[in-house]
């Protein structure tokens, strides 16, 4: 209608005014229409009516449809839930019945393993049914404890009951098999023991030899390993005196006797005697001097037979019976670690313990285990060093020295023991040697009850002797017990010839520069290399050096005695008054002083004469009158020096024989 009109901007109310005419018009027309088509109108009403019937009709049958569908849906949903239900149900049944065939499963005892554990024999043809039926046990037992069996089936009745037929199994087994191992061990030792071709005999050293009974044990090494798995304190009275450790113990007892017996009886060695330093006869030097190699000798085949086998038997000891404890044997020993030459028994440890950790209550028991063992076998080493004691007590030196070499070397937990046994040896070694001393020591102090005694004591001199012997037995660390002989040795020599000298004051110092001079001149080449000795030989310098200043004193005093304390009374005096004061006191006047000079320097010849042979008079050692002639007369010029410029100082005017004269007199003498 607009396309129709092309009407400018001021024609709007015209065109309004237009459509309003126009609108009312059409209304007019539909009103009209209208009321000619009421017939029509009826008809569609009615029509509408019936619909509208048909429509509730059918909202009706949807709403009881609706409910019927809503309870088959509930019906479905209901029947469904059951359904899973049942499903599930079915399902845990299937894997409850899956359970209970593996529980039963792991509950059925094998009809051949029951009869092995309770009846079974256990002959070594037989030892691999048992390890069979020992590893089923263990794995059984072991199935049945957590984390191994789910905790909901702990307390089931047949899981209770089944745990405790299977402890009864473990228990007859262990009792059965302990018995067996205890009754087979001492059998074994018994043969052994009963066979004297496995011992030393007259004429014949045997060499120990466990190689067969070794071999033996190695048979049931695996069936101890699993007897320690299914009941650790099954091992103890296995171990223990009354078992393996009793019977061997016997054995290597045995073993050592005989050995020890027949090395004593195929020794021959010339016996010394143990009188070394009294004061009798000198013709047992000859004796003193026989050679006694053989008797260390043996000692030391006595410990290289033996110690290793002890040291072996240990190692072996704590492999087999199981105890949790490393580093069984020195480094390079044949009872090592090292796989290349063990005394291993060819098993892994079932429990796969750490081994770089020590098990202290497992190091305990193994030490009280090897005192049991080993126990009483250090009889038959003491009997040998009393034997060797009794050939030649200077032996026990060597015997020392070859103790402490073993000693050093070990060092392993499971030789302790055996180190023990070689302490206690070496302690017995110790105290002979003590014995020895303090009796050498008793030889000596013997000598202050003879009478009167001039001269080398007879003990300096077999001092030396018996230095120079105990030097050339020393071997490896033995050098501190030889020192601490000579230590009291010396200390009790030097102390009896003190108390010797001093029985007679008047010869005193002669019977002390007499003997310590003979020490020294026979000690002077070992105190060059033994350090003991040169701290010694020094203090005997010393002491000889007084006794020779005193004696020497003594005998110039005693020729010259006027003359020297004539002279001691000036020296006095000059820490009182001026040296010009002294000739005018009572005695020191010059007249007195001509008196003395005279009465001792005239014939002055005659009196160093005399000087001479009173120092010769009592000197047995006349080899020592040159030196001491040299010292007497070198004191007596300085004495008299000594008193020429006294004499100058003091009396100006007077004169005296000159030094010079003196020494030309001594000289020519």
């Amino acid at each position: 209608m607009l396309l129709r009109y092309v009407m400018g901007i001021g024609e709007a109310e015209a065109f309004s005014e237009r459509l309003k005419r126009e609108l009312h018009a059409l209304e007019a027309a539909n009103v009209h229409a209208i009321l000619e088509s009421e017939p029509l109108v009826d008809e569609v009403l009615q029509g509408l009516e019936a619909a509208t019937v048909a429509v509730d009709d059918m909202d009706e049958w949807l709403g009881i449809f609706n409910i019927k569908l809503r309870h088959m849906r509930e019906d479905i949903e209901s029947i469904e839930t059951r359904n899973n239900q049942l499903e599930m149900q079915s399902v845990n049944n299937n894997a409850l019945i899956e359970e209970l065939d593996k529980l039963l499963e792991r509950l059925r005892i094998p009809s051949e393993f029951a009869a092995c554990l309770t009846g079974g024999s256990f002959d070594e043809a037989r030892m691999l049914q048992n390890i069979e039926a020992c590893e089923w046990l263990t794995s059984a037992l072991n199935g049945l404890e957590p984390p191994n069996l789910d905790p909901s089936f702990a307390n089931i009745r047949a899981v209770r009951e089944k745990r405790t037929e299977l402890d009864k199994l473990k228990t007859t087994f262990v009792r059965r098999a302990s018995e067996f191992l205890r009754n087979y061990f001492a059998s074994l030792v018994d043969f052994m023991i009963s066979d004297k071709s496995y011992f030393s005999q007259r004429g014949q050293l045997k060499r120990p030899d466990h190689a067969d009974l070794r071999f033996k044990c190695r048979t049931y090494a695996r069936l101890l390993q699993h007897l320690k798995s299914l009941d650790k304190n099954c091992l103890g009275p296995l171990r223990k005196a009354y078992s393996y450790c009793s019977s061997l113990n016997l054995l290597l007892r045995r073993e050592a006797r005989e050995f020890a017996n027949e090395l004593r009886a195929s020794t021959k060695a010339s016996r010394n005697p143990t009188v070394w330093l009294e004061g009798s006869g000198g013709s047992n030097q000859n004796v003193n001097n026989a050679d006694t190699s053989q008797v260390s000798d043996a000692y030391a085949k006595m410990l290289t037979i033996f110690i290793p086998l002890l040291v072996d038997e240990s190692s072996f000891f704590s492999h087999f019976m199981c105890f949790g404890v490393s580093a069984l044997a020195p480094p390079g020993s044949p009872a090592n670690g090292d796989k290349s030459n063990d005394d291993d028994l060819g098993i892994m440890d079932i429990d796969d313990n750490d081994t770089s950790t020590k098990n202290i209550s497992e190091l305990e028991a193994l030490n009280e285990s090897l005192r049991d063992l080993l126990d009483g076998i250090q009889e038959d080493f003491y009997a040998v060093v009393d034997w060797a004691y009794k050939i030649d007590p200077l032996r026990c030196i060597s015997m020392h020295g070859i103790t402490e070499k073993y000693i050093s070397g070990q060092k392993a937990d499971a030789a302790g023991y055996v180190r023990l046994l070689l302490d206690a040896l070496e302690g017995r070694i110790t105290a002979q040697f003590t014995r020895f001393v303090d009796e050498a020591c008793h030889q000596i102090e013997r000598n202050e009850r003879n009478v009167r005694q001039m001269g080398v004591l007879s003990y300096i001199p077999r001092f030396a002797t018996l230095a120079t012997r105990m030097e050339q037995y020393i071997q490896g660390q033995s050098r501190d017990l030889v020192d601490q002989a000579y230590i009291k040795f010396i200390g009790v020599m030097f102390a009896t010839l003190d108390k010797i000298a001093q029985t007679d004051p008047k010869y005193a110092d002669i019977i002390l520069l007499e003997n310590y001079a003979a020490f020294q001149n026979s000690l002077y080449d070992l105190a060059n290399v033994v350090p003991t000795l040169a701290k010694f030989y020094h203090q005997a310098s010393e002491s000889y050096e007084q006794a020779c200043t005193r004696h020497i004193s003594m005998i110039i005093y005693y020729q010259f005695e006027r003359l020297f304390q004539f002279a001691r009374r000036i020296e006095d005096l000059m820490y009182t008054i001026t040296p010009e004061e002294i000739p005018f006191q009572l005695g020191l006047s010059k007249m007195d002083l001509r008196k003395v000079v005279k009465s001792s320097l005239s014939g002055v010849d005659k009196h160093i004469g005399a000087m001479y042979k009173k120092l010769q008079k009592n000197l047995t050692s006349e080899e020592l009158l040159p030196s001491l002639w040299d010292k007497c007369k070198k004191e007596f010029l300085d004495k008299y020096d000594s008193f020429a410029q006294l004499v100058a100082k003091i009396y100006p005017s007077e004169t005296i024989p000159s030094v010079t004269e003196m020494r030309d007199i001594l000289a020519s003498m």
